[in-house]
């Protein structure tokens, strides 16, 4: 699928995860990625440097966020109990939004998304973030017209 996306956590808890986060972002073409509230020191996992490709950028909290958001893209959460993945059409604006590790994302950014997704799982639809934002990445990229 063509079109402009990007991927960002809101109060994200590891370092890790975004940098894991990140190379997915930047293998599969993302404008950029970002964080809102950031509760982590640096980011420290990116070995393919893709920071010298696309961005990643820092919000310090909702506010910040909705300013700087690009206009015409739809805000999709990535979270438990949404629509799921499988049967998910990929608007060609869209920003995802994952959840922090411990907290996932709260009911009052939730309500401010355009749509609420969801991964399926075999045994406990709980994923790392990281993993979780890869896999809606790969979704929109290549399992879908």
């Amino acid at each position: 699928m063509s079109g402009y996306f990007e991927v960002g956590v809101y109060h994200v808890k590891s370092e890790c995860n975004i940098g894991t986060l990140w190379r997915t972002a930047y293998q599969l073409g993302a404008a950029g990625i970002f964080t809102i509230g950031k509760r982590y020191r640096q980011q420290v996992s990116d070995t393919l440097k893709v920071m010298r490709n696309i961005p990643l950028r820092h919000y310090a909290d909702w506010d910040e966020f909705s300013a700087a958001r690009p206009i015409g893209t739809l805000l999709i959460g990535v979270e438990m109990g949404g629509v799921a993945l499988s049967g998910f059409e990929h608007p060609r604006q869209a920003i995802y939004l994952l959840g922090a590790e411990d907290h996932g994302i709260p009911g009052e950014i939730l309500a401010r998304c355009n749509a609420v997704v969801s991964l399926e799982a075999m045994v406990q639809p709980s994923y790392n973030v990281a993993v979780a934002g890869s896999i809606v990445l790969y979704h929109r990229c290549f399992l879908t017209d």
